[in-house]
Formats: C-alpha cells, sequence, structure tokens
C-alpha cells in the first residue's frame, strides 16, 4: 500500500500519517485497530504494543525508578 492509502484507511491526512510514520506522533488507539485490520493480524498484538509504548515514554526519564514503578503496576494490575 501507498502512504495516501494508509491516510484514507486510517482516516488522516498524509502530513499526519507521515508523522505518525517517522515517530513524530503516536497513532490513535482506533488507528492502531484500523492498522491491525489492514495487517490482518489481531488487533491485541498491536495494542499491546502501542501500551508498551506509552508506558515506556512514561518512564524514560525515570530509570532508577522505572522497574520498581512497573512492579508497583503490576501488582495493582493483578489486583484489579
Amino acid at each position: 500500500m501507498q502512504q495516501r492509502q494508509f491516510a484514507a484507511a486510517l482516516e488522516i491526512d498524509m502530513p499526519m500519517y507521515s508523522k505518525i510514520e517517522r515517530g513524530e506522533r503516536r497513532a490513535k488507539r482506533e488507528q492502531v485497530i484500523a492498522l491491525a485490520k489492514i495487517f490482518q493480524v489481531n488487533p491485541n498484538e498491536f495494542l499491546t504494543l502501542w501500551v508498551a509504548d506509552r508506558i515506556l515514554e512514561a518512564i524514560e526519564d525515570e530509570k532508577e525508578l522505572a522497574g520498581e514503578a512497573l512492579n508497583i503496576a503490576k501488582e495493582n494490575i493483578k489486583k484489579e
């Protein structure tokens, strides 16, 4: 597919798609799901990677605390 076709499938314009492709902008959840459909993969696979990227971005400047913070978050998720 060409970039313009991906942009159309995601219902965004070409400049926005280019920013997502270059990593200057993060795709939205619904766009990640649309990409999964295009590539014919389980949306949860793409969404898991998308969430992981969001987590990594949130802790990137907290190297010393990141591991323990992730452990706490994991424990809280198990409780829910």
